[in-house]
């Protein structure tokens, strides 16, 4: 899988428009991303046990594009959860957030939840997919735990993989997988024996201070690493809890459905309060605003909400206190408002076919080239031909 693996193109695009941080807290190393306007309480995603910070670049482009800022983490080397939350909850502190909303999948949820529990004033809301309660159902199945920190990296980066559901998968399903895959032979061993063992250590959610009415869980209906009886318990536990199923998507629907996923993360954090601020969206012209060229008539069709900001210097994120450091999420031209419609190049094409002048540009080439070689023959060998018969003439070639 990894020698056939190519990064898509959006990818590509989001890596080349979204920067990597990357900061020491006391012995933990951070490395997260944090896109979105910094005056909108933020939605943070926690992978599980085989993501990194980077398998939510899908919910990064998509949600900063309407307004929400979004931030993704990597589970750093903690071991047990109570390390867990008190690392989290100095990592908040640094970037300076107090009030959050969490997306965990997997393990994510599991230390979402845990977070919850220890830390409520800081938790306003928590969307889980594929998560689970308690940990004693995978420490039962890794009896070898205690040596796992001494596993060499192979054999760790192997036990993970065959928890993903091996046979043949849809298209999108098994490029979610590669894509995963790819981001597991980046992690470290010491990564990967910390992860495996929050898994297998003793631990569980106890009861929470959340109301049910702002918990969202979000699961797919086919087989996933996550047990269906685990998944079953989150939904008994939280009855009151808004549910969405997904007909498939495997263990990494944020990459294989990631049009659904983004459409119930919206859902949530509207219903939870959360007002994104699209007025704030590097690039994106505002209504009623200082009219910039070719963005009068060309509005994108969607909820877009009222923006009567009167800071009309929004576009430029240089100087933008809402997105201090931050390059524009779509390049210049007005006429394009979502990076999927992006060129892997950041470049835009104007007009209704952006691909007649590419066409137009391959055929002059072809016939200037063809012109240049067809003048450069020497005239013996045009019309040296063997004519077999009167309709196929022959050319012979050889010199």
């Amino acid at each position: 899988m990894k020698g056939g693996f190519s990064a898509p193109g959006d990818y590509i695009y989001f890596k080349s428009q979204v920067p990597l941080h990357k900061i020491p807290i006391g012995t933990k190393q951070w490395r997260y991303y944090d896109f979105g306007p910094k005056v909108v309480p933020p939605l943070i995603c926690i992978p599980g046990t085989a993501g990194t910070a980077d398998v939510y670049y899908k919910q990064i482009l998509a949600l900063s594009m309407k307004g929400y800022r979004v931030i993704s983490v990597d589970i750093p080397r903690v071991w047990n959860s109570h390390e867990w939350v008190q690392a989290f909850e100095k990592f908040l502190d640094v970037i300076d957030v107090h009030h959050i909303h969490l997306y965990g999948t997997s393990l994510g949820g599991f230390l979402a939840l845990l977070f919850a529990q220890h830390r409520p004033r800081r938790v306003k809301s928590l969307v889980l997919s594929n998560a689970f309660l308690e940990t004693k159902y995978f420490a039962a199945a890794m009896p070898w735990a205690p040596v796992v920190s001494w596993t060499p990296s192979f054999l760790l980066k192997r036990y993970v993989l065959t928890g993903i559901p091996s046979g043949p998968h849809e298209p999108f399903i098994a490029d979610s997988v590669d894509f995963v895959v790819a981001q597991v032979e980046t992690l470290s061993r010491e990564d990967l024996a910390s992860r495996l063992t929050l898994t297998s250590d003793a631990a569980s959610v106890g009861p929470l201070m959340l109301s049910d009415s702002l918990i969202t869980i979000i699961d797919t209906n086919d087989k996933c690493a996550i047990p269906q009886q685990l998944k079953d318990e989150i939904s008994e536990r939280y009855p009151g809890a808004r549910k969405a199923y997904i007909k498939s998507g495997g263990d990494f629907p944020f990459l294989s459905r990631p049009d659904e996923i983004n459409l119930h993360l919206k859902l949530h954090l509207r219903r939870v309060g959360v007002e994104p601020r699209e007025d704030l969206v590097p690039g994106i012209p505002k209504a009623g605003g200082d009219g910039s060229s070719g963005g009068g008539s060309s509005e994108p069709k969607d909820d877009r909400e009222d923006t009567d900001d009167g800071d009309g210097s929004k576009s430029n994120p240089g100087g933008s206190s809402s997105n201090e450091g931050q390059p524009p999420l779509v390049p210049e031209n007005n006429n394009s408002h979502s990076p999927d419609n992006q060129p892997l190049g950041g470049t835009t094409m104007k007009g209704d076919d952006p691909f007649l002048p590419l066409l137009l540009e391959a055929f002059l080439h072809f016939l200037l080239k063809f012109c240049d070689i067809y003048y450069r023959l020497p005239f013996s060998l045009l019309t040296s031909c063997n004519i077999n018969d009167n309709l196929h003439p022959q050319i012979r070639l050889s010199m």
